[in-house]
């Protein structure tokens, strides 16, 4: 715990406009630590060019220049990958679909037979897509899909569900009771998702079942045991 609140520390003196070397003067923490904890909060253009007007020579001031000229380039490159990528995957077969809801399932999906067929994450991109793919792969109707929240005691209940109703598109009616961790919002700061623990929950034994058996089955063909 106390590794995450000097993590939020370095995080609020960098929103202050701190560079690098002033942050680890004022926390003691090397720069290799704060890269790792920082590398999404890079200072802004305007906040670079105020410290130029106070110290053009200071080092740390070329220090946050470098930062920024690497992380175009590398932003660059991402963009023209992500592009590449995306005409690559644009028009996924629905059986190219369900085999990658699969896969999702079997990282992150609840494994017990008699349970429901649920998954659960704090990412809210990786709900939207296992949504799609119960929808689009597995044929469920969207007002058969239930939702369950996981939050913390410092949340704002109503505004999280209306957060998550709003990103997947179902109505609140469909939603559970949330279940409310007695821990607060700071635990999952380090993780970088605000919005608690989403699961979308399916409850039909027999689909359950034909998702388990898919994955034992690719497992079973594509993993065979050496002799």
């Amino acid at each position: 715990m106390a590794r995450i609140i000097d993590r939020q520390k370095a995080i609020e003196l960098r929103q202050q406009g701190k560079t690098y070397s002033e942050i680890k003067n004022a926390l003691g923490f090397s720069k290799s630590t704060l890269s790792d904890w920082l590398s999404d909060y890079p200072l802004s253009k305007e906040q670079v060019n105020l410290i130029a007007k106070e110290a053009i020579k200071n080092r740390s001031l070329g220090i946050e220049k470098t930062i920024i000229t690497k992380r175009i380039k590398w932003k660059k490159r991402l963009d023209s990958t992500y592009e590449k990528e995306k005409k690559r995957w644009k028009a996924l077969s629905l059986k190219e679909l369900e085999l990658a809801g699969l896969f999702l399932y079997w990282g992150e999906g609840k494994k017990n037979l008699r349970s429901s067929l649920a998954i659960n994450n704090t990412d809210p991109q990786v709900v939207k897509f296992a949504l799609h793919w119960m929808i689009r792969a597995l044929k469920v109707p969207k007002n058969k899909v239930k939702v369950e929240l996981h939050l913390y005691s410092d949340m704002d209940v109503e505004k999280e569900i209306s957060f998550w109703a709003k990103v997947l598109g179902i109505p609140k009616t469909q939603f559970y009771k949330p279940y409310i961790k007695t821990s607060t919002r700071i635990a999952i700061n380090q993780k970088g998702f605000g919005h608690g623990t989403c699961g979308v929950i399916v409850n039909d034994v027999r689909l359950k079942e034909k998702v388990i058996m898919g994955i034992k089955a690719i497992v079973d063909v594509y993993s065979p045991n050496d002799k």
